[in-house]
Order: structure tokens, then C-alpha cells, then sequence
């Protein structure tokens, strides 16, 4: 009888030394929902200027999925985004219009494994009414025409390079500007006869300025690749945002704004 009490004890100790291990190392465990859910703090991003407008959209969508987060968009030239950030700049994710200035972070060890999340081409634009009577890329190398491009140090420069050059074109710019939004600026300002932007750009510009399509920019699309960035004050919310970016919504804010999937 006192054989079968202490065999009894036995297995009670047992299933609650059991019990207790479970709960210490599984209960209070999150589960995968419960960590993807559990985003707090600011997200830094910095983006090329380009996606001014899609990312703005996307923000407001991300902070009521999750309330109490702050995301901090930061905008400019790719070039200029990359060089803050390897000189220590804070920030969580960086999202370029080509794949130099993320290659420029990756190499310095501030980031690894971006992902192509999208593609832009350029399109002339002209202030409303096209006064100057631009027709084609060929206007771009006219040296009686006001001009403004991007400095070709910045991915939308470099791409305006490449193409006219493929057109067999030398442009006249009165204007080397360091962002894409500098340039369509000083065309809504009426200070330039025409520019090369992104398609995105005029989209977002709606009747600000027109557009001119231009056939052989198909030959030249620039792919923008994001990435969580090494250094992130806040790792997991950088990993969300950018899984936000590349999700179903992501895409379709993108889409709005004008850019092609990858």
C-alpha cells in the first residue's frame, strides 16, 4: 500500500515537473501571428524620391494595421540616402531606384540580401499645354530648348544617360538636378521646356505637367530593390515594412502610383 502511495507521488511529480517545462518554454512563447503582430516603435525608411508619393500611401496603410507604430519616411537622391547611411546615418530600411546605391550599402556590410520589389521607366513631361511643342527625346539635345535632367550621378540621371545615348543623342540640360522631384519641379514652375522623369512622377504630377511616352525607354527600366538594413534601431518593424511593401497591398499601392511589377 505505502509501495502503491509513493509510485503515485512519483508520476504526480512527474506530470508537473512536465507541466512546468511546458509552460516555461512554450506558453509564454508568441506565436509566429502573435511576432508578426507585435511591431511597435518607429521605422525609419529612407526611399528614393521617386517613391514619394506610393510610399505615403503605403504608411498610412501600415500604421492602422499597427497602431502605435510611427513610420518616419525619408526622401531623396538614392546616391545621397546611400552615403548617409554608411556613414552611420540611423535608419531602418532603404529603398533605392536602382541597384548602384544599394549595391554602395550592401558592400559596406549595411545591408544584405535586397529584393527587387518594382520597375520604373522615364517619360518626357512638359508643362500643360506643351508650349515649347516637344515631340520626342530628340527636342532633349536642342540647345534653344530649356532642359532639365537629373545629374547622372543619381539613378534617374544614369538612366536618362543610357538613353539617350541608345537614341545616339547628346542632350543640351540647362540643369542637372540631384532627385527626380527637383526636375519635375522646375517643370510645373514653368523653368524648363521639358524633363526627363519617371513615369511615376508624372502620374503623381496629375495635370501639373503632361506627359510624353517615349517608345525606347522600354529598352531602359530601372528595378528598385529594397532592403532591411544591418545596423536597424528596429529590426523587426524594418522586416515588416518591407514584408508590407512586398505583400498583395503593397503592389497594388505601387501599381496605383504608376510602377510595374518586377
Amino acid at each position: 500500500m505505502n509501495r502503491s502511495r509513493i509510485l503515485f507521488a512519483a508520476v504526480g511529480i512527474t506530470v508537473l515537473a512536465l507541466a512546468g517545462c511546458s509552460d516555461g518554454d512554450g506558453a509564454g512563447d508568441p506565436t509566429p501571428t502573435e511576432s508578426r503582430d507585435a511591431v511597435g516603435g518607429t521605422i525609419t525608411v529612407f526611399a528614393a524620391a521617386s517613391l514619394t508619393e506610393a510610399f505615403g500611401a503605403l504608411e498610412t496603410a501600415f500604421e492602422q494595421q499597427h497602431p502605435g507604430v510611427d513610420v518616419v519616411l525619408s526622401f531623396g537622391g538614392s546616391g545621397a540616402l546611400a552615403t548617409q547611411i554608411t556613414e552611420g546615418a540611423p535608419a531602418d530600411v532603404f529603398a533605392a531606384a536602382s541597384g548602384a546605391p544599394m549595391d554602395t550599402v550592401t558592400e559596406s556590410g549595411d545591408a544584405s540580401d535586397p529584393t527587387v520589389f518594382t520597375t520604373n521607366t522615364l517619360e518626357i513631361a512638359v508643362p500643360p499645354g506643351n508650349p515649347a511643342g516637344i515631340t520626342g527625346l530628340a527636342d532633349l539635345a536642342n540647345p534653344e530648348l530649356t532642359i532639365a535632367l537629373c545629374d547622372p550621378s543619381v539613378p534617374c540621371g544614369a538612366a536618362a544617360e543610357t538613353l539617350l545615348q541608345h537614341a545616339g543623342l547628346t542632350p543640351a540640360p540647362d540643369t542637372l538636378e540631384q532627385d527626380v522631384k527637383a526636375v519635375l519641379t522646375k517643370i510645373e514652375l514653368g523653368e524648363a521646356d521639358a524633363g526627363l522623369v519617371y513615369v511615376t512622377d508624372v502620374v503623381a504630377a496629375g495635370d501639373k505637367v503632361e506627359g510624353i511616352v517615349v517608345p525606347e525607354a522600354a529598352d531602359v527600366v530601372s528595378a528598385y530593390p529594397i532592403a532591411v538594413l544591418t545596423g536597424a534601431p528596429n529590426p523587426r518593424g524594418a522586416r515588416a515594412w518591407v514584408d508590407f511593401v512586398l505583400s498583395d497591398e503593397g503592389r497594388a499601392a505601387l501599381a496605383a502610383a504608376g510602377f510595374v511589377a518586377p
